[in-house]
């Protein structure tokens, strides 16, 4: 384990980032919040997170301001500058090197692209504390990408289940042809999903956990028997997509993106969590796509 000086240390540093991303920050700010010299706090920082204290406040930026090209209507340079990049060529620079395209390519494309999701380090050791993880994982490093997507106004047609809140409990309740049903209904906006209903969705005596398709508000094909269909209002979702798995290894998969989903602050990227505002869902797991899921989110103001 760790010295837990150095950590909290290091937690100091990153505290101060996230209340200051948008000001000028130097490597002696951060040593004044981490009680070290500049040199010390650099190494501890590297050690610990893997990257030093200004590979990951570029980083940080760029991803804070990715999200802010894709929801606002700013112009590039207003972007650039509200995260300290003193000119537009340096900022498309800088988030080339790092996303493969261009800041005006992204707004037009916006495709998904891997935004830096910094968890506490703080709460990762006290994880490992726990026993939550081993030790074999401290080193394992998985891109995860982030990608905030519009959900239109549309209807969701779905099958309930009793209790279950979880793909196999789902199964042994209503059965496994359930997802064949769903991908032959013509029309659909999206893939069949899996999902959590948030309290507003769940009918008495039904469970948290079912499985459905969505389809546009002007659908008029069948609903197939022992099915319903449910308005859904319009919303936003953090989709979060894992690395590629082998497929015999599909729930370490989705155990080790749920781990990042729990740590993960939207809060860094100008967003809350709002489930109420529609289903959480995950798409079949395919190992050469990763595992996808996605909750609901709104803007903060």
């Amino acid at each position: 384990m760790e010295n837990w000086d150095k950590i909290n240390a290091v937690q100091r540093v990153q505290d101060y980032v996230g209340e200051h991303i948008n000001e000028p920050i130097n490597l002696y700010m951060l040593s004044r919040e981490a009680g070290y010299s500049p040199w010390h706090t650099s190494r501890i920082f590297k050690q610990l997170t893997g990257k030093t204290p200004l590979e990951y406040i570029r980083i940080l930026r760029l991803s804070q301001a990715a999200v802010k090209l894709w929801d606002e209507d700013k112009r590039i340079i207003d972007v650039a500058l509200d995260f300290a990049f003193d000119s537009h060529e340096g900022f498309t620079r800088a988030f080339s090197e790092k996303f493969g395209m261009t800041p005006q390519y992204y707004r037009k494309k916006t495709p998904p692209i891997p935004l830096f999701m910094p968890s506490p380090i703080r709460a990762y050791y006290l994880m490992l504390q726990k026993g939550e993880m081993n030790m074999s994982e401290k080193t394992k490093t998985n891109t995860v990408f982030v990608q905030v997507v519009e959900r239109p106004a549309r209807k969701l047609i779905l099958k309930r289940g009793i209790n279950a809140d979880n793909y196999f409990d789902y199964c042994s309740e209503v059965g496994c042809d359930v997802w064949g049903i769903l991908c032959s209904i013509k029309n659909a906006l999206y893939e069949p999903i899996g999902m959590w209903l948030p309290e507003n969705l769940i009918r008495t005596g039904t469970s948290i956990y079912a499985q459905g398709v969505e389809v546009a508000l002007d659908y008029i094909g069948g609903v197939p028997d022992g099915f319903e269909i449910i308005d859904l209002p319009p919303c936003k979702v953090m989709v979060f997509q894992g690395s590629a798995f082998e497929d015999e290894k599909f729930e370490e998969a989705i155990v080790e993106l749920w781990q990042v989903m729990k740590n993960y602050n939207p809060e860094f990227y100008g967003f809350k969590w709002a489930d109420e505002d529609g289903p959480r869902f995950q798409l079949e797991p395919l190992g050469e796509r990763g595992y996808i899921e996605a909750r609901p989110v709104r803007m903060v103001k």
